[in-house]
């Protein structure tokens, strides 16, 4: 059986996850400052970005986003681990985007991935101090002028 701390710590780290979906989908990076750690180490290359420190995530993010014309981070089935004031937990998320092709029309691009993370309990609020991603699929549709015709 599962104590108040703990559903409480499982759900704070829920809507960490949340805060996370919505500081990108809104493109209010400097969310991020606290919703990871000051030293995170933040692993997007499986999906075909870079690994670094919080600085380099966030710049890397306010570069190539403005590429994209819509975008959703849709996140589910976590599993989470607590122990004290550390915690794993392997997170599902889909994330559809359009962006233009090189002949200026709209793709729909489908990305499926799992976040790995790890979280800390610093100041008495959960923060991701690791975060990797593994791929689970991309693909990018063709226009639809391609698809009806």
């Amino acid at each position: 059986m599962l104590s108040l701390q703990e559903i409480s710590d499982r759900m704070e780290i829920q809507d960490l996850m949340v805060h996370y979906s919505h500081a990108v989908d809104t493109r209010q990076w400097d969310l991020l400052d606290g919703i990871f750690t000051a030293d995170a180490h933040i692993d997007y290359t499986a999906m075909g970005g870079p690994a670094g420190d919080l600085a380099s995530t966030k710049a890397f993010l306010a570069t190539v986003m403005p590429n994209f014309t819509a975008f959703q981070h849709l996140i589910a089935n976590s599993a989470i681990e607590v122990e004290g004031d550390t915690a794993t937990a392997r997170t599902m998320c889909h994330n559809p985007m359009v962006v233009a092709g090189a002949d200026g029309l709209p793709r729909l691009m489908l990305c499926g991935l799992w976040y790995h993370d790890s979280f800390v309990r610093v100041d008495d609020q959960w923060r991701i101090s690791r975060r990797i991603e593994e791929k689970s699929y991309m693909f990018v549709a063709p226009p639809a002028e391609a698809v009806i015709s």
